[in-house]
């Protein structure tokens, strides 16, 4: 499947490879835009809607190897050769799934509060449950919307995420298909990868925590370092941006 994209080219003649952006769960290609937009003077830079998600197609399917293919894919149709790639939560296990799949092409790889694992803990029943209120009831307008969330999710920050994906009385992403499929998004089929890996955590996030998750990863991407950006939780590129794109210039070349 090709993905709905955004690529800006402001250096055409760089000879660094383009840099390209996978959101998480329930977000859009414009979720990493403040990480995206530091980077687009040095180099090409790619931001994809994933399946089911923003503007790229709604269908059935909803696994990892799938949306690693639909990465490629659209990445073989703009005839883009080497590249790194930076992905979040979700979107980073398509990118360590896409890593096997690129070996020879993919050059470097950043990932955001996440790790190749597969979590067993359901974060997402609230969400979940407040989406569907909105989609049962059929509102038109934001605030309509925005009230009925409220009465389910606490964190105001989650409810304005969410919002991003809110448009003309509807949910951009498949919302249907992501709760089926929920569960293969929690899941993970073990890859093996060589390229020069960055994970960077959020200190107040579960996600790269225990013991087994820096197993997995060491396990999984033996060129992996792990980076850890303090008093910040899984939305770490918004809430910390300054310090994510610190280790990440640092990292990227």
């Amino acid at each position: 499947m090709l993905l709905n994209y955004q690529i800006t080219q402001n250096q055409p003649e760089s000879t660094l490879p383009p840099l390209v952006f996978i959101h998480g769960l329930f977000g859009s290609l414009s979720n990493l835009g403040m990480l995206a937009r530091a980077f687009q003077e040095q180099r090409t830079v790619i931001q994809l809607d994933v399946r089911n998600h923003g503007k790229s197609a709604h269908c059935d399917d909803m696994n990892y190897a799938a949306m690693a293919q639909d990465v490629l894919e659209t990445l073989n149709s703009l005839n883009i050769e080497q590249f790194s790639v930076v992905g979040h939560s979700m979107g980073g296990k398509v990118a360590m799934t896409l890593a096997p799949l690129a070996a020879g092409r993919l050059q470097q790889l950043v990932l955001l509060d996440i790790c190749p694992f597969a979590y067993p803990e359901n974060r997402h029943d609230q969400i979940f449950t407040a989406l569907f209120a909105v989609q049962d009831a059929q509102v038109e307008s934001r605030q309509a919307a925005m009230e009925i969330m409220r009465e389910h999710l606490q964190e105001e920050m989650v409810v304005q995420f969410l919002m991003k994906s809110f448009s003309k009385g509807q949910w951009l992403f498949n919302l249907n298909a992501l709760h089926e499929h929920y569960a293969e998004i929690l899941s993970w089929q073990t890859v093996h990868s060589d390229v020069n890996t960055l994970f960077i955590r959020g200190g107040n996030s579960p996600y790269i925590e225990l013991p087994e998750h820096y197993a997995a990863i060491q396990a999984q991407f033996p060129h992996a370092k792990v980076e850890t950006v303090a008093h910040a939780g899984h939305w770490l590129h918004a809430e910390k941006t300054a310090e994510v794109l610190a280790f990440m210039t640092e990292f990227l070349d």
